[in-house]
């Protein structure tokens, strides 16, 4: 082979290569320009049809991709929350002036020899007084000016001082404005040296409430650990308990069960939704049990909230009778006649059946009528005596259906009232 023939080889070589990567260079501009029209169009199509936003399509190469939408978690709510009302939680601080009491000893024979003999014995004398911390609880603040909503059993003592500690540590002496007749509510007021606003909760709707809805408690656990927050579900709706402590004996109806962690000092703080609103008041735990503790629906407290900012006490209608609830059971047991009603009778903690110059007695109720009907409404254990009373004010005129000695009577009755 001759030079000529191989430098003739290696220019055709070299122009092939050439040939082929414009080929294939034009081909790739011309193809990408076809799918990249239709990939414009595919994106148009989906657009009309609201299935992606243009802006949410990443153009890689030829592959379309989903961002993806982070949700707000349950943690971040809850967190949110806790922030939010923590500033409107408040301990509560009991302190009392209590008596210092100091030991000394004598020698019993000094007096008859005149000078120290023998063994000494102890004795104790007061030395003054000064005040000590006696208790704790919560409270969450319910207005502007320093309301305060707690526990009737937290401000029992009539000779306590009560100071209210914020969530920043300032400190503000405060008074019992009122009691709760019969539920375990009180509300104090703080009183105030500086110009600073309090910032209330927000109250929720408790009827809308549901077994398994997620709840955060927050109190001064063991009067301890201020704004301690524990979290849980609704457990039950419609508790029914007998509350013993702190001086007081109550049977309460319509409790807000819940495992949320309530501990001594809890009382009287806030059971919130994940909205932030306050749908209970925390009051008790079952002490041999775990993780069932008991609130007052905010619902019951909203009523005495109202009377005090208007009258600057809670006032209830009042009956004046001691009654028992019939059941089924009951009237099996004791061969009663009905199976519902309310049973007019003493009881473990009423000294009367009829209070004496109370409207039943004005009425003519007697021990051992069974009221049967309460303006046309049956009184059932979901519709009892203690529920329809709450429902009015004093001075509400009511028609009773009674039972007495096997037959039915019509009786009107005048409510009283009954305040702390």
């Amino acid at each position: 082979m001759n030079s000529f023939n191989f430098k003739q080889n290696i220019t055709l070589l070299l122009l092939t290569i050439l040939l082929a990567s414009l080929f294939g260079f034009g081909g790739g501009i011309i193809s990408n320009l076809v799918f990249y029209r239709d990939f414009q169009e595919i994106k148009k199509r989906l657009s009309e049809l609201n299935i992606l936003p243009p802006e949410k399509i990443i153009e890689r190469e030829t592959q379309v991709e989903k961002v993806y939408l982070p949700q707000t978690s349950q943690e971040e709510v809850i967190i949110q929350v806790v922030k939010e009302v923590s500033p409107s939680v408040v301990s509560i601080i009991i302190t009392k002036d209590l008596p210092i009491i100091e030991k000394y000893w004598i020698s019993p024979f000094e007096e008859f020899f005149g000078q120290p003999f023998g063994f000494k014995i102890p004795q104790y004398r007061q030395k003054g007084t000064e005040k000590r911390e006696v208790g704790g609880g919560t409270g969450f603040i319910i207005s502007q000016d320093g309301m305060v909503l707690t526990n009737k059993h937290v401000v029992l003592d009539e000779d306590a001082d009560y100071t209210i500690l914020t969530n920043d540590g300032r400190r503000y002496p405060a008074k019992v404005l009122a009691k709760d007749p019969f539920q375990d509510l009180a509300i104090l007021k703080i009183e105030k040296i500086d110009k600073v606003a309090f910032q209330p909760l927000k109250l929720g709707d408790s009827s809308k409430i549901q077994v398994g809805q997620t709840v955060i408690a927050i109190g001064n656990a063991l009067g301890e650990f201020r704004n301690t927050v524990s979290v849980g579900v609704i457990s039950g709706l419609e508790r029914k308990v007998t509350a013993v402590g702190e001086g007081l004996v109550v049977t309460i109806e319509g409790l807000i069960q819940t495992d949320a962690a309530i501990n001594r000092g809890n009382s009287g703080g806030p059971l919130l939704n994940l909205a932030g609103e306050v749908i209970g008041v925390n009051t008790a735990m079952a002490q041999t049990a775990e993780n069932i503790g008991f609130a007052i629906p905010i619902n019951k407290a909203k009523k005495a909230i109202d009377q005090v900012k208007k009258f600057g006490k809670i006032s209830y209608p009042f009956l004046g009778v001691c009654w028992t609830q019939i059941t089924p059971e009951l009237k099996e047991r004791y061969n009663l006649p009905v199976d519902y009603g309310a049973f007019i009778s003493k009881g473990k903690n009423c000294p009367y059946s009829i209070y004496p110059g109370s409207a039943a007695e004005k009425a003519g109720l007697r021990e051992g009528d069974i009221i049967l009907q309460w303006n046309n409404q049956k009184l059932t254990p979901a519709n009892s005596l203690g529920k329809v009373i709450q429902k009015h004010n004093p001075g509400d005129k009511i028609t009773l259906k009674i039972l007495r000695e096997g037959k039915e009577e019509i009786i009107e009755v005048v409510l009283g009232e009954r305040s702390e």
